[in-house]
């Protein structure tokens, strides 16, 4: 197997309050968080992956959650200073820590800073006081406009801020004023999506009232030429950068890189030196989680890809990126032959989905009302 990046995950799985649309593992923080016995569990997490990335170097580093701004400045300089003993790093190698509005701190984001932390990426989701409230988000409309001005005062000079449209009630000028405002905050990247509603959530269970189908185009196309008109560049379904700001790690997802996952309930998926690929799969309660991680048995499930599953999985990722992919890229990354896709291809071609050129397979404006039918086309029966 040719070269294949590799990132690394980190979990921090508590948050100040559990949102009403959110179905990642996140779990209220207790009154007094288990942080060093966390941050310990980690590390003990990341030595029992070591033998499946030896001699193997890290391309970036984020941190999400749940909300890991919580934890202290110091126990993040732990954290990767324990990391940079077990696993070198690249050069220049990008370290994103997620956190909200209402965890900011300017002396402890300086911190952050200190400890090597590059990249801040903020869940602000609206600017909209009715809209906060109603998203259930513990900050308010101030704390989320002066959140940026804390990041650059404490040195960061690249930062995500995470946006949401067609919230309840929302019109298309309130999502507009939303995103011009994210705008004229200036951060070098922008996470701007639907809010959907997930299985296992309060608003899967009462939802609440949204734009109909019509508005959300409205205020996806309205959206989208704001963003280009400011420089920004869509580079994958949901994701919009300043030129060279892509997230490094999340780009590598989406390219069918390798990535080991550490703390509760994080993923996983690694390529073996023989080709094999592996997902795996941490226990995903913080209380069972540290139990585990003490037994030397982090993961909960494993599981080797089959042909099959890596020919889905592949397409299922790059497809969501807008310059497409070469075709040789399928084949560093999965050892899979061209041949495997020719059929699904030439039918997506034909249908206007997709377009092939010079081995470069990229989707086309109707392929993208389509993504999910043309990912489909890739799942074998």
């Amino acid at each position: 197997m040719s070269f294949i990046p590799l990132t690394l995950y980190i979990h921090v799985p508590w948050c100040i309050r559990k949102c009403p649309y959110c179905d990642f593992n996140s779990h209220h923080a207790p009154e007094r968080l288990p942080e060093q016995q966390y941050i310990q569990a980690l590390l003990a997490d990341l030595s029992q992956e070591l033998p499946h990335i030896w001699g193997r170097r890290l391309e970036a580093i984020f941190i999400g959650g749940g909300t890991p701004s919580l934890f202290s400045a110091e126990s993040m300089d732990e954290l990767i200073s324990g990391i940079r003993a077990f696993i070198p790093f690249r050069p220049n190698i990008e370290i994103t820590l997620e956190a909200n509005p209402g965890t900011f701190e300017q002396d402890k984001f300086k911190g952050f800073r200190e400890a090597g932390i590059n990249r801040l990426s903020v869940g602000i989701q609206s600017f909209n006081p009715q809209h906060l409230q109603a998203l259930g988000r513990v900050h308010n409309q101030a704390e989320a406009l002066k959140a940026a001005q804390v990041a650059r005062y404490a040195g960061f000079d690249n930062f995500n801020l995470d946006l949401m449209f067609g919230l309840p009630k929302q019109t298309l000028e309130q999502a507009l004023a939303d995103l011009q405002q994210a705008i004229d905050l200036q951060p070098t990247h922008l996470s701007w999506y639907q809010l959907t509603l997930e299985p296992n959530t309060l608003f899967y269970k009462h939802p609440p009232v949204l734009p109909d189908d019509d508005l959300l185009i409205d205020m996806q196309e309205a959206g989208q030429a704001l963003l280009q008109a400011a420089g920004y560049e869509q580079y994958e379904v949901s994701a919009y950068a300043q030129a060279q700001r892509q997230c490094r790690h999340n780009l590598n997802y989406w390219e069918f890189g390798d990535y080991l996952g550490i703390g509760a309930g994080a993923h996983g998926k690694i390529t073996d030196p023989f080709g094999q690929v592996t997902r795996h799969q941490k226990y995903r309660q913080p209380t069972q989680y540290l139990q585990q991680v003490a037994l030397g048995q982090a993961r909960s499930e494993t599981q080797s890809l089959k042909p099959a599953d890596l020919k889905f999985e592949f397409m299922l990722n790059a497809l969501r990126l807008k310059k497409g992919f070469n075709l040789d890229l399928l084949t560093q990354r999965t050892g899979l032959s061209i041949d495997s896709l020719q059929a699904a291809l030439s039918h997506a071609e034909r249908k206007g989905w997709l377009s092939i050129h010079d081995q470069q397979v990229t989707t086309t404006a109707l392929g993208w009302q389509f993504l999910n039918t043309v990912i489909q086309l890739f799942l074998d029966d």
